[in-house]
């Protein structure tokens, strides 16, 4: 018999305090049918350790002994479930996202916690959908943006090197979003369903990768004007666009669903996290679009508890270390990206 689930944020303070609460969650959460496996060799034959609060595989292997967390996201988490579970509610059900410093005061763990905690958790939300978008038949609409400083808001000191780069021809100065990270989405009308992330540049080749990877061949694809979008789309899809210097629509030409997912993600950007280094953009991103895939509509009444539960169940299989995280080897040495 399932515990019953939380509702409310003050609901799973309450519930998750307690670490029995917890347990069982996990426990019905990983082996639905109640059967605790070990997640090293898969034997049935385990035990449950109360007073350690472990479990104990009685198969001759190295590391017996394992976790609840062990095989997901919080493995070699020295912080307790009781804290992890109340940090996934918050990451999955807060609009606009929730900083770091926020979860440091909210939880009582140290700000660089909880930033590691953000990450791994976003892990958790990153879509693994593999459904092309388009497949219902619906229009698909398809957009960049640029991620970035404004250069009126930039230090002074920031531009200047830009601006001495520019000269050097290190940076080409026709480019007018320089010093800026490209994000790159699809919007599926019918499904409300939306693909975003991190693309190196906007050129054609770049571009068709992922549109051919995300949308279903033959649907009707919608963009704006700009040029590598008419020669890629024009032979495998249905494409027609809206000239942007002309307006922002041409009946249900338009890019208007897309550009309101911009905005969420620029509002979290610019108003919660303020600095995000484009190395780790990509994960800010599958935030969103977590958030934004699951809200609740009047087709799909979602509510806080099933997000929370969704994130959960994509938990398991998944590892992000501080090494990967930071880009630095354990000796302290930096990664090439």
């Amino acid at each position: 018999m399932k515990t019953q689930e939380p509702k409310t944020l003050q609901q799973a303070i309450a519930h998750f305090s307690d670490y029995e609460n917890c347990h069982r969650f996990m426990v019905e959460l990983r082996w639905t049918d109640g059967k605790v496996r070990c997640p090293r060799c898969g034997s049935e034959d385990v035990k449950w350790l109360p007073n350690a609060r472990v479990f104990k595989c009685y198969q001759k292997h190295e590391k017996q002994k394992f976790s609840l967390k062990v095989g997901t996201i919080f493995e070699d988490s020295a912080i307790p479930l009781e804290k992890w579970l109340v940090a996934v509610w918050l990451m999955v059900n807060c609009k606009n996202g929730i900083s770091s410093y926020e979860i440091h005061r909210d939880l009582g763990v140290t700000q660089k916690s909880a930033w590691f905690m953000a990450h791994r958790i976003r892990m958790a939300m990153k879509n693994e959908s593999l459904a092309k978008l388009g497949s219902e038949g619906g229009p698909v609409e398809a957009d960049e943006t640029f991620v970035g400083a404004r250069a009126r808001t930039m230090h002074k000191s920031r531009l200047k090197k830009i601006r001495a780069a520019q000269q050097s021809n290190v940076i080409p100065s026709e480019n007018p979003y320089v010093n800026k990270t490209v994000v790159f989405g699809m919007l599926d009308r019918e499904a409300r369903k939306v693909r975003a992330m991190v693309i190196p540049n906007v050129k054609r080749a770049t571009l068709q990768e992922q549109i051919l990877n995300h949308i279903q061949g033959g649907s009707t694809v919608y963009t704006d004007e700009y040029p590598a979008y008419k020669v890629l789309l024009a032979q495998d899809f249905i494409h027609d666009y809206v000239n942007h210097m002309e307006g922002y629509a041409k009946g249900q030409v338009h890019t208007q669903g897309i550009e309101n997912f911009w905005s969420l993600l620029k509002r979290g950007l610019r108003g919660t996290y303020v600095a995000v280094e484009p190395f780790h953009l990509d994960r800010y991103v599958d935030e969103q679009v977590f958030r934004f895939n699951n809200r609740a509509t009047k087709d799909n009444p979602l509510n806080d508890s099933d997000r929370f539960t969704l994130a959960m169940s994509q938990i398991v299989g998944k590892r992000l270390t501080y090494e990967e995280l930071t880009g630095k080897t354990q000796d302290g040495r930096s990664q090439a990206f």
